[in-house]
């Protein structure tokens, strides 16, 4: 090869090494995605669309009411934009502190009472964390005794099971026998274990807060010798409390044909973190409020929990304040529909207190009137429509 050729040669070498072509790479050849990242994009994308509609919501134990009503939720407003994950819950105390500070909990079901607990524990962060969307309905106060025990009195210096500590039933079953000043010997079993103690006579009742029937007694026979002491509404527990009753109905193992017990209830409340407006969690939850309030009608179908036909969404819990997203719904339904529920309320409060001042008796408690009120708008909604 002559010297000019090898020349040549050696420069064609040097602008093109050997394997590589004349043709340089797109620009934006670097940019683009390989198939595992485009892969781990899609992935992403999918997880946001799934976790943007879903509402965590903390109910109760698995014998208890809490639990059915919130598969209920689940049954009733799981859509394409909406999906109700449930969760057992460890009380009504335990469902607060759940709410506030555990991730995934939008909403806790838990007693109307609890908040006051709460507040004087210092277990919430401040007065207005906590806000609710509805009251549900009201919860009895079950008193299994063993048929030696024939009253509540009766068991001072008892061993009673108040479940375990931070439940609905410890913390109102604490109030109770204190207000009522009963000395007991509190044991702090769960329930189904409690349960058993009772049969075996190791322990001489137990309390059990839960929406009536509950799925705790349903096993329970006569040859168990227990049987529900009454709890009437005492002076002491007016201000608290609610009167109710325990029926054949509701338990026919125990309590015989025409008879009845005598009990309290307290107020069941569907609790939520109070986030402000311009938030994500917020608008996750009004969300949910609109499903749940206008779809509400399909709860007091079958095969619902009957405790939903108790529900007055409208109703007030007193010394809550109601969230935001749900206040403003109920004023614009009850635009549409004239007076607002706070009038008639008054207007209802008003009458009470004149029919009471006619007949010369004592005029009943703000608590009973509201109480009152509420059963007349079921009753009102129940009627047949001309």
């Amino acid at each position: 090869m002559s010297l000019f050729a090898r020349t040549i040669a050696t420069c064609c070498i040097a602008l093109y090494p050997l394997g590589a072509t004349a043709q340089t790479p797109p620009p934006d050849a670097a940019a683009t995605p390989s198939p595992q990242a485009a892969i781990n994009q899609a992935v992403e994308a999918a997880k946001e669309r799934a976790n943007r509609g879903v509402v965590g919501i903390v109910s109760g134990g698995v014998d208890g009411t809490y639990v059915r009503i919130a598969a209920d939720l689940a049954s009733v407003l799981d859509g394409p934009d909406l999906r109700i994950l449930p969760t057992l819950g460890k009380g009504s105390l335990q469902n607060l502190t759940d709410l506030v500070y555990l991730r995934g909990v939008d909403i806790a079901i838990v007693q109307s009472d609890a908040l006051t607990y709460a507040r004087r524990e210092r277990v919430v962060p401040s007065d207005r964390s906590i806000a609710y969307v509805a009251k549900l309905y009201n919860e009895e106060f079950h008193l299994l005794a063993s048929t030696g025990i024939k009253s509540i009195a009766d068991l001072a210096g008892k061993q009673v099971n108040f479940d375990t500590r931070g439940s609905g039933s410890y913390l109102t079953g604490t109030l109770l026998f204190n207000l009522l000043k009963i000395a007991v010997k509190p044991v702090y079993f769960d329930q189904q274990l409690a349960l058993e103690k009772l049969r075996q006579g190791e322990i001489a009742a137990l309390v059990y807060v839960a929406g009536k029937p509950t799925r705790l007694f349903r096993e329970l026979k006569p040859e168990d010798k227990v049987h529900f002491l009454p709890v009437p509404l005492a002076p002491e527990l007016i201000e608290t409390y609610l009167p109710s009753r325990l029926g054949r109905d509701d338990y026919p193992q125990l309590i015989a044909d025409g008879a009845g017990v005598e009990t309290v209830a307290v107020g069941s409340v569907m609790a939520v973190y109070n986030w402000p407006a311009d938030s994500e969690r917020y608008r996750r939850v009004k969300r949910f409020i609109d499903a749940f309030f206008s779809d509400f009608n399909k709860f007091l179908e079958a095969p619902r929990h009957p405790k939903w036909k108790e529900v007055n969404l409208a109703a007030q819990v007193p010394g809550w304040q109601r969230f935001a997203a749900a206040d403003q719904w109920l004023k614009a339904a009850a635009g549409r529909a004239g007076a607002t529920d706070e009038q008639l309320r008054e207007n209802f409060r008003a009458f009470m207190g004149q029919q009471a001042k006619t007949a010369g008796a004592a005029a009943p408690t703000r608590q009973q009137q509201d109480e009152l009120f509420e059963q007349f708008l079921r009753w009102q909604a129940q009627r047949p429509r001309p």
